[in-house]
């Protein structure tokens, strides 16, 4: 049974930083690419950033390109996104998933979420 477990949410004022974990289980990480997610009240989820499964970024969106980061750890099968210069526009569930080899786009599995509030 595939298991994404986030971490690291939290409340913090703009100008802030947070990083949040994703452990997962049940999968050969590293042969996964990564991705993290986010969906604020009444907006459709989005993709913030991408890691390829050997630790290359393959995408930032361009909301968050030079404040956040995007890495893992195969050895520890987590994935982390670095959250820095945070404003209140970041406010979000933030969700890991795992990409399904092979394939482009198609995050076959999802972590439960996180909770990010950025107060002005």
């Amino acid at each position: 049974q595939v298991q994404l477990v986030e971490s690291g949410g939290g409340l913090v004022q703009a100008g802030g930083s947070l990083r949040l974990s994703c452990v997962a289980s049940g999968l050969t990480f590293s042969s996964y690419a990564m991705g993290w997610f986010r969906q604020a009240p009444g907006k459709e989820r989005e993709l913030v950033a991408q890691i390829g499964w050997s630790g290359e970024r393959t995408y930032d969106a361009d909301s968050v390109k030079g404040r956040f980061t995007i890495s893992r750890d195969n050895a520890k099968n987590t994935v982390y996104l670095q959250m820095n210069s945070l404003k209140p526009e970041d406010t979000a569930v933030y969700y890991c998933a795992a990409n399904s080899p092979g394939y482009v786009m198609k995050y076959d599995y999802w972590g439960q979420g996180t909770q990010v509030t950025v107060s002005s």
